[in-house]
């Protein structure tokens, strides 16, 4: 036999005889609910999407500030190059077509600040042009601006930056809150995937103590059937009681694997990794006041910033509305000094001075309503924005209420259910002594009691979980830590670095 293949025999059998080892490597992690939250912010796709939203909305702020600082910009043809016959004005005061045959060149810088309260524009330029005219007598000329002022100004015309100096801020204050308020949907997502292990724990737990107690107690009663104290019928009803329990047991391996998986996947750890919950059952109970939930929901969180901003862009509608199409004017001003000249030496030489104002209007005659249209279009819009947002407050405080007072109820429906528990496993416990001494022979009495203490236990976890989620939904929805009274924050320079 070849070397190779004798090698592949013998791992072969190695594993037959122990196939424990090729699962040697399987990782156990005990995982408390602090540290899933940790990680699920750290490493899930959710907590990446929200960092890289966030950052989207602070360099769209960054750019909106930019753009209000001075801009230096350079601009030029090279070249305008133009063949064509064009009407001329003679010294005499005749016109006349002649060819025209000539290149352009044009270079220009410009600093140019916008002024936001205003709307218009002011700009510091200089520039040099050249004209090169190929048609006899062929001659080049020069025409400098070596500075001057440009001022413009819109009248009588909407002006965007006003609305948007207000607008912008508002739009990344309520950027920053989704953000918040998306780390703890993390923290309310971590918390469903996190209790459904613990859920698939449990229920793994439960089959395998009942697995263990219907075998003992079936091996009790064939004693008691071969000795003739119970009929055939009660065996049997213990040996399908043993064989479900054997059923349970494996449907809730399954389960335990596919919650652990979906929670692996979730916070990206490695597939060999087995996790283990640790129920997290130390609670610092507190009572929260609606009002003042309420009151720390509309000044922290996105959807308080929402009514604020819908109100405005539709106020700012209605003022486009009512200053566009209607009457406008546009004042441009200009004051420097330029020369012309035959060479570039001479060009800069004896600058003569540059002014002009130009103040363009716009006046419709008629517009058949159009522009009137469009306010009342926009005031319709405004009202019905009005209407929805009244009605979404009061939605908005309902929603904050009734979160608070589930949260409150919390406290009493875990100490009841944690009561219920301890009361349904003592109860089965007495229940199964009993039938263990022979004092009952009731199966049903036993499978009640075995039930009992099943759900009693599932609903405590329910009730486990419960707590937690309306917990973290409480933060969502106030963007307040009332354990700890403080705001919840976060360091920019964490997600910007």
């Amino acid at each position: 036999m070849q070397r190779p293949l004798l090698y592949f025999w013998i791992i072969a059998l190695i594993l037959l005889i122990h196939p424990h080892h090729a699962l040697a490597q399987k990782k156990i992690r005990k995982m408390t609910l602090e540290e899933a939250t940790s990680l699920a912010k750290d490493r899930s796709i959710q907590a990446l999407i929200a960092k890289q939203q966030f950052r989207v909305s602070y360099l769209t702020y960054k750019d909106f500030r930019k753009s209000y600082l001075p801009q230096l910009i350079a601009s030029g043809t090279l070249p305008d190059y133009q063949r064509s016959i064009q009407l001329y004005l003679n010294p005499d005061g005749t016109k006349s077509y002649i060819p025209q045959q000539y290149i352009n060149y044009l270079g220009n810088i410009r600093l140019n600040q916008e002024i936001g309260f205003s709307g218009g524009s002011i700009s510091l330029n200089t520039g040099l042009q050249r004209t090169d005219n190929l048609v006899n007598p062929i001659s080049t000329s020069y025409l400098s601006t070596p500075v001057n002022i440009q001022y413009t100004q819109p009248i009588f015309v909407g002006n965007p930056y006003k609305w948007n100096r207000k607008i912008q801020p508002l739009e990344y204050d309520q950027a920053k809150r989704k953000y918040l308020e998306a780390i703890e949907d993390i923290n309310i997502t971590t918390t469903n995937y996190f209790f459904a292990v613990l859920e698939a724990q449990v229920q793994k737990k439960i089959a395998e103590t009942n697995y263990r107690n219907y075998d003992t107690l079936y091996k009790i009663t064939q004693g008691r059937f071969q000795l003739g104290k119970i009929p055939q019928n009660q065996l049997l009803l213990y040996e399908l009681s043993l064989l479900k329990a054997k059923l349970s047991t494996e449907d809730a391996m399954f389960a335990l694997s596919d919650a652990q998986f979906v929670l692996r996947s979730f916070l990206r750890l490695p597939e060999s990794d087995s996790i283990v919950i640790l129920p997290p059952v130390n609670i610092s109970f507190f009572t929260v006041n609606p009002f003042k939930a309420i009151d720390e929901a509309f000044a922290n969180t996105s959807p308080a910033d929402d009514f604020k901003l819908q109100l405005m862009k539709a106020d700012m509608n209605v003022y486009l509305a009512k200053m566009s199409g209607r009457f406008d004017a546009d004042l441009t001003a200009i004051l420097g000094y330029n020369q012309t000249a035959s060479n570039l030496t001479d060009v800069y030489k004896g600058s003569q001075d540059l002014e002009e104002v130009t103040l363009h209007i716009n006046l419709p005659i008629v517009d058949w309503g159009v522009a009137r249209g469009k306010i009342k279009i926009s005031e319709y819009n405004r009202d019905i924005v009005k209407n929805q947002v009244e009605q979404g407050i009061i939605d908005f405080r309902q929603s904050i209420y009734r979160n608070v007072m589930k949260f409150n109820m919390q406290q009493n429906q875990l100490q009841i259910a944690a009561k219920a528990d301890t009361v349904a496993k003592k109860s089965y416990q007495i229940t199964q002594d009993r039938y263990m001494i022979g004092k009952i022979s009731d199966f049903q009495e036993l499978y009640t009691a075995q039930t009992e203490a099943d759900n009693s236990e599932n609903a405590f976890f329910t009730a486990l979980q419960s707590y937690w989620q309306q917990y973290y939904n409480m933060r969502k929805s106030t963007l307040f830590d009332f354990e700890n009274k403080t705001l919840l924050q976060f360091n920019i320079r964490d997600i910007n670095p």
